[in-house]
């Protein structure tokens, strides 16, 4: 089964690019700005005595982060996450749920607050979030790039030098930065926004000069700007003898779902669940509606 190296988002409106990152790790409270996005859901025990694990799952978010997770204009959230959730969820495992929104910088202390059963956020397997959470298998690869203006001058990464970039917040776009800035011995300014409309909004303002993030929603910005490109090259991808784009990679990341550490009954039920959905086409099926490539 092919399961697609090569990603780039899907064309569309981008809408008002209120996008808020999906890939960070945690260090608040995690209960500043979280909303429900439809009626109150199960509050699961950490203990998993107190009932019989048949409630509504509560899916723990940050969006909008187009195509991953954001809303239509009917006010309904859509994207390639709500999708496998339906998949995952209603689909083999005939379980109710639903999307809770949280702030992605706390989005992990949420999670073991019990706020919600898990997290699909868009959210990279990292050893450091490996330690807090434990993940589901591997559902989507992704690469850290970068996003410049036209004519900017910016023809390879060591131009950066001395420049501003900007990253959302948490992410492991903002991690990729700090490295570029480690490799540059300091050389670098890194702006780092709450959401990623802000990083993308300083690009197109010429308050920064690139925007470090995922491949694909750096790719929502770059269709829907005739000004903005992503920076070539051969990076990370092609060392791995992957499949690579045309555009510099700065790492190979894999997205999985995020559980508590006590939670291991239900992953290995999602686990067996995304299986089944990459077995028989319905994986393909969802990822050809909202990438291409």
């Amino acid at each position: 089964m092919d399961r697609r190296n090569y990603l780039k988002a899907s064309s569309g409106a981008f809408a008002a690019l209120a996008l808020a990152g999906c890939l960070g790790d945690s260090s608040g409270s995690g209960s500043d700005d979280e909303t429900s996005e439809s009626g109150d859901g199960e509050k699961t025990s950490s203990k998993g005595t107190e009932k019989p694990d048949t409630g509504k799952i509560i899916v723990g978010s940050d969006y909008p982060y187009k195509p991953f997770e954001y809303k239509k204009v009917d006010g309904s959230l859509t994207g390639f996450d709500p999708a496998i959730a339906k998949a995952i969820f209603e689909g083999q495992l005939n379980r109710e749920y639903e999307f809770k929104k949280a702030g992605f910088d706390t989005i992990i202390d949420s999670l073991k607050n019990e706020n919600f059963r898990l997290i699909m956020s868009a959210m990279t397997i990292t050893d450091e979030r490996a330690e807090k959470v434990d993940f589901s298998d591997p559902y989507f690869t992704a690469y850290q790039t970068v996003a410049i203006r036209k004519e900017s001058g910016i023809e390879k990464l060591d131009d950066l030098k001395g420049k501003t970039v900007a990253v959302q917040k948490g992410t492991t776009g903002e991690s990729a930065a700090e490295k570029v800035k480690e490799d540059f011995g300091g050389s670098l300014t890194i702006h780092s926004y709450d959401q990623i409309s802000g990083a993308f909004n300083a690009l197109r303002n010429q308050q920064a000069v690139a925007v470090i993030n995922d491949n694909t929603v750096n790719a929502e910005f770059v269709n829907k700007m005739d000004s903005v490109v992503f920076l070539e090259g051969e990076g990370e991808a092609a060392k791995q003898g992957k499949n690579a784009p045309d555009y510099l990679t700065l790492t190979v990341e894999e997205y999985g779902i995020a559980f508590r550490k006590d939670d291991d009954d239900f992953r290995k039920k999602v686990n067996e669940a995304i299986k089944t959905i990459k077995d028989d086409g319905t994986y393909d099926e969802i990822y050809g509606e909202y990438f291409e490539g």
